[in-house]
């Protein structure tokens, strides 16, 4: 049973499930750089750590939700790093969406102090979080893996393991990014072709959402494509560009082609050009838009 841990980043995805952990009956010690957002949690009887590394204790556990692979990393490695204070037999669980290379990187550097790193990333937006809808894929020991898992099914509604390789789970994570982001494409392409065709474009993504394509990718995101709605942002476009290159990255590191991963990054390259940046990722549908002489609003 565990009975606490600590947690660092507390944006829109962390804080929701900072809040599950503790509803699990886990007590923590929270970071974020804006200590300000941990006061929700701090009311629930979580208690504030002034700094990273003062999140993790020796032997501990300690879950992260940050934007990238330099935030990761800048937690994880120094003097005052969780590496270090957690030492011999202490957990990491980074939660975020990093590079798999970022990930093996990670776990080799928490092996050298004595601790463990396991890769949970999730998949699901800031309600799913709320609601202990996310689904969790998981890498890393064995034993690691099972001494977490309470704390996994805390955030999320099913995990999948993916093995001992800590990049992994990484790769998994990456690959459903890559295809929501392919499905925005196309569902902007084709309700595009609708509207410019006479068709309104919310019918068709209604009938397609309840028939051929009745999954939630398609249902949520293209009643937002449909709609030409794209705020407030769920996952911003920006950190959107980051995954999608990441994407590229993974896969040329591998010899693997991915043309159309290269047409979504620019998309999201072109919608931050437009000033975009405050909108969901989503947003790359209004690159179509453009294209097609469309006004967005």
């Amino acid at each position: 049973m565990i009975s606490e841990a600590g947690f660092i980043g507390l944006g829109s995805m962390g804080l929701p499930m900072a809040t599950n952990v503790i509803a699990a009956g886990i007590k923590l010690r929270v970071h974020n750089r804006t200590a300000s957002k941990a006061q929700p949690l701090l009311a629930a009887g979580a208690t504030l750590a002034a700094t990273a590394g003062a999140a993790a204790t020796a032997g501990g556990m300690v879950l992260t939700m940050l934007a990238d692979d330099a935030a990761v990393e800048s937690i994880v490695t120094g003097a005052d790093g969780i590496a270090a204070r957690l030492g011999a037999g202490g957990i990491h669980v980074s939660m975020s969406t990093i590079a798999p290379a970022t990930a093996r990187r990670m776990a080799a550097y928490h092996a050298d102090h004595g601790s463990i790193y396991v890769a949970a990333p999730v998949f699901g937006r800031p309600d799913n979080a709320a609601a202990r809808q996310l689904v969790v894929c998981t890498s890393g020991p064995a034993a690691a893996k099972d001494r977490v898992r309470p704390i996994l099914d805390a955030v999320g509604r099913a995990v999948f393991d993916y093995g001992e390789d800590p990049g992994a789970a990484n790769v998994a994570k990456l690959t459903g990014n890559f295809l929501i982001a392919a499905a925005l494409e196309a569902m902007a392409e084709a309700f595009t072709m609708a509207e410019r065709n006479g068709v309104d474009r919310v019918k068709v993504a209604e009938m397609l959402g309840k028939t051929l394509f009745a999954c939630p990718v398609y249902q949520r995101y293209g009643e937002m494509v449909a709609a030409k709605r794209h705020t407030p942002a769920g996952f911003a476009l920006a950190l959107g560009l980051k995954d999608v290159e990441l994407v590229l990255k993974t896969g040329g590191d591998a010899r693997v082609p991915m043309p159309l991963a290269a047409v979504v990054r620019d998309r999201l390259i072109s919608g931050l050009a437009h000033g975009r940046d405050q909108m969901d990722w989503s947003a790359l549908a209004l690159g179509v838009l453009d294209d097609a002489g469309i006004k967005s609003s």
